[in-house]
């Protein structure tokens, strides 16, 4: 059966946004799909993630694929980066995701972010373990600044989307359905 994780971000739920909404589209076409609670949302640490993550999943094969927004998309890369080399997943897409970050608002954000942003990321690792990358960006992102693009294509080769005036595409934007994702998602399961 094709699972589908879904990973909320930095003080996330999988209760916010467009996770509920796409949770119950897919299960409607019967996939299996996990929002796991990520442990203390507002002190995210890189090990709590990506440990919360692993033990989700289990067994990961060509079967399962990943939905991240904004700091879960960090999660999903470091989770690939970990997996033994033989190891392939159906396909990743990120929503907000970043290398680097503007305007955070104080130094204990700044802190948080800092491992996040200094801890090196195998790249040529996750892009081993997945077929297709795609991501979706604002072109109003307040903390993502758009030359993230750019990282995403030339690091992951991934297929890149910007929504225009959607904020940090999340649930404090009022986003509470994302169709252009399923469709995407949903076209790149039935290729493969």
């Amino acid at each position: 059966m094709k699972r589908v994780f879904i990973v909320h971000g930095w003080s996330g739920s999988p209760e916010e946004g467009w996770f509920p909404w796409l949770k119950n589209k897919l299960e409607e076409k019967g996939f299996e799909v996990f929002v796991p609670a990520m442990p203390n949302p507002d002190v995210p640490t890189i090990d709590a993630w990506v440990s919360c993550l692993r033990d989700a999943v289990g067994v990961p094969d060509e079967e399962t694929y990943f939905v991240g927004h904004s700091i879960g998309c960090q999660t999903i890369m470091r989770y690939l980066a970990s997996l033994p080399q033989d190891i392939k997943v159906g396909g990743v897409i990120f929503v907000a995701p970043w290398f680097t970050l503007m305007n955070l608002s104080s130094k204990e954000e700044s802190g948080i972010a800092k491992p996040w942003l200094e801890t090196p990321i195998d790249l040529e690792k996750v892009k081993s373990h997945s077929s297709f990358f795609i991501t979706f960006f604002s072109d109003d992102d307040p903390v993502v600044p758009l030359d993230n693009q750019e990282l995403f294509k030339q690091n992951l080769n991934a297929e890149v989307f910007v929504e225009h005036e959607k904020g940090h595409l999340g649930g404090d934007d009022h986003i509470t359905e994302f169709p252009t994702l399923l469709d995407k998602l949903l076209a790149v399961i039935q290729k493969s």
